[in-house]
C-alpha cells in the first residue's frame, strides 16, 4: 500500500519538470483535481509548488496559474528567472529551483511521515536519501513512458515507491482542453468561471 489514512503528507512539485513530463505524455495537469486525489490519501498537511517567473515582462504566461494556486491551497515559492549569454553568445534562461525544494523539505520532513515529490530530477537523489535516514518515506511522480523518460534511473531507484504519472492521468488530467495548443498560441479571450492556467516550460537549467 502506498498510502496510509492517518500519515501526514507533504507534496513538493517542480512546477517546470512537472509540466514538461505532463505535456510530453500529451496532457496538462488540473491542480484542483490533483489537490483533491492527494488530500483523500492521507493528511495533507502542505502542497508546495515551484516556479521561477520571468519578471522584466509585461505579462508572464505564468502568472494567472501562480495566482490561482496561491489562493488554491497551494504554498507558492517563486524567484525571478536570470537571463544570460553564453561564451558562444547564445542567450540563456536559467530558473532552477533546486536549493528552494531541499531547503523546505528538510525543514518539513520532521513534521510528516510521507513526502510526495513530483519530479524527475536527479538531483534530488540525495536530498531523498537524507529525508530517508530521518524515519521519511518518500514517493517520487514522473514518467518512464516518454521519450527519453523523465525521471532519472538513480532516482527511481532511491525512492520508497515510483509513481508513474500515466497512472495518475485519469485522476488529475485537464479536460476539454488540446496538450498541444498552449496558452499564448490560444485567442485572447475571457476564460471560463472553471478556468485553471497552465504553465509554459522555460527552457534552461544550471
Amino acid at each position: 500500500m502506498l498510502f496510509y489514512p492517518q500519515e501526514r503528507l507533504a507534496l513538493f512539485i517542480d512546477g517546470a519538470n512537472l509540466y514538461s513530463a505532463a505535456r510530453a505524455l500529451g496532457f496538462d495537469i488540473d491542480y484542483k483535481k490533483l489537490l483533491t486525489e492527494f488530500s483523500k490519501k492521507g493528511i495533507l498537511v502542505r502542497a508546495y509548488y515551484y516556479t521561477a517567473l520571468l519578471e522584466d515582462r509585461e505579462f508572464s504566461p505564468l502568472r494567472p496559474l501562480v495566482d490561482w494556486l496561491d489562493y488554491n491551497g497551494y504554498t507558492l515559492v517563486t524567484k525571478s528567472v536570470r537571463e544570460f549569454t553564453d561564451a558562444a553568445g547564445r542567450r540563456k534562461i536559467k530558473g532552477n529551483m533546486d536549493i528552494e525544494i531541499s531547503v523546505d523539505m528538510m525543514e518539513l520532513a520532521p513534521s510528516v511521515d510521507h513526502i510526495v515529490l513530483f519530479s524527475g530530477d536527479g538531483d534530488f537523489r540525495r536530498l531523498v536519501e537524507s529525508v530517508q535516514r530521518r524515519g521519511r518515506r518518500v514517493s517520487v511522480v514522473s514518467s518512464l513512458r516518454t521519450q527519453p523518460a523523465m525521471v532519472s534511473d538513480d532516482l527511481r531507484r532511491q525512492a520508497d515507491h515510483f509513481i508513474e504519472l500515466v497512472d495518475l492521468q485519469p485522476l488529475i488530467a485537464r479536460e476539454g482542453v488540446s496538450p498541444r495548443q498552449s496558452n499564448h498560441e490560444r485567442p485572447e479571450r475571457a476564460p471560463p468561471q472553471n478556468y485553471i492556467p497552465q504553465p509554459v516550460s522555460l527552457d534552461g537549467g544550471d
